[in-house]
């Protein structure tokens, strides 16, 4: 859904450059799974084509991974970067000149980069973490993120944290990014106002019926979970455009909205076109409940230990097949193209 808006600004931002000696991007999120140079390999079949196109050499390309320090960048390195380079020296061919990739641990909250280096920045399904978890959220007892049920000042909380942190992340990458540069940036968010509504909050709330399940089994302890908030705000398209428009350093080319059904999390499904979530089988809940776990895992464990991650996540497995087969549930991603002003 989103490669045509990234297509169209890799190409905007090198042709304005082009011919030039070096291309610089930065991902940010990179995680180190499959998916961690998919989008630069994408990104560098645009430009090798333009190049090609205008009959331009092939600039030396820069790529910088970035997640926090936990990341396993040893894995990226050992594992995935030979295969990458394999593929763009075979796809490219003769004349395919230098391609440097670095790892950049650290939190995309604070400056990574030289002052004016990153030609283009790109970040996927990372921007919904925040910096931490918000202060004042005391009286969110009995539920794990915002809810329905959440007091007024839950929800403010969450809210002014995620303006703080996507601030900050503007104001840093407008000293990072060249006049003229672009970045390209998609967030889990929401299409309603309403920061509680049902398709940003219910996963979390389903979730969170599996750990109050486990405290009426005496498998955990009340106070843990009363105490327990995920770190994450899915904003609206109207949120993101507000604090970009605040900041000031960035025009906005392109803020769309668009909807993914859970049931695509389903390996099953992405091969026939996501289907229906209401004919789903067993397997999309598993898929679903594996997904929701690679995301929350490391923070339950942190709080209530891993002996009890397998029997969580059974039970959230089961609630997820009750709710998939009855409603149609959906993912929001708000995704925005925008230019760095100045020259």
């Amino acid at each position: 859904m989103t490669k045509p808006i990234t297509e169209e600004a890799i190409s905007e931002v090198y042709s304005r450059i082009a011919p030039a000696k070096s291309f610089c991007i930065a991902e940010l999120g990179c995680s180190s799974g499959p998916n961690t140079f998919l989008v630069a390999t994408e990104l560098v079949n645009i430009v090798d084509s333009l190049s090609r196109k205008h009959v331009h050499q092939l600039p030396e390309f820069q790529i910088h991974l970035n997640d926090l320090p936990g990341n396993d960048f040893n894995s990226i390195f050992q594992s995935l970067l030979p295969s990458f380079q394999a593929q763009l020296s075979q796809k490219m061919g003769p004349g395919f000149g230098p391609c440097f990739v670095y790892g950049v641990p650290g939190s995309f909250y604070g400056r990574l980069f030289a002052a004016k280096s990153l030609h283009f920045v790109h970040s996927s399904y990372s921007l919904m973490w925040l910096s931490r978890v918000p202060p004042g959220l005391e009286m969110n007892k009995g539920n794990i993120y915002m809810a329905s049920g959440s007091p007024a000042n839950v929800m403010n909380a969450y809210y002014d944290q995620f303006q703080r942190d996507f601030s900050k992340f503007l104001k840093c990458r407008s000293e990072e990014v060249v006049g003229g540069g672009r970045m390209v940036l998609t967030i889990l968010g929401r299409e309603s106002e309403d920061a509680s509504s049902k398709e940003c909050c219910y996963i979390w709330e389903l979730l969170a019926l599996s750990l109050k399940e486990m405290v009426s089994e005496g498998l955990i302890e009340e106070e843990k979970v009363d105490s327990f908030n995920i770190p994450q705000y899915t904003p609206s398209a109207a949120e993101v455009k507000k604090e970009l428009e605040n900041e000031g350093s960035f025009t906005i080319n392109r803020l769309e909205v668009s909807q993914i059904t859970w049931a695509a999390c389903a390996n099953n499904n992405i091969m026939n076109g996501f289907g229906n979530s209401n004919n789903l089988g067993d397997d999309g809940c598993v898929d679903v409940a594996k997904c929701m776990r690679s995301v929350a895992e490391p923070l339950l464990v942190e709080r209530f230990g891993d002996f009890v991650i397998d029997q969580l996540f059974d039970k959230y497995r089961a609630i997820l097949s009750d709710r998939m087969s009855k409603e149609d549930t959906k993912f929001i991603n708000v995704t925005v193209s925008m230019t760095r002003r100045g020259s």
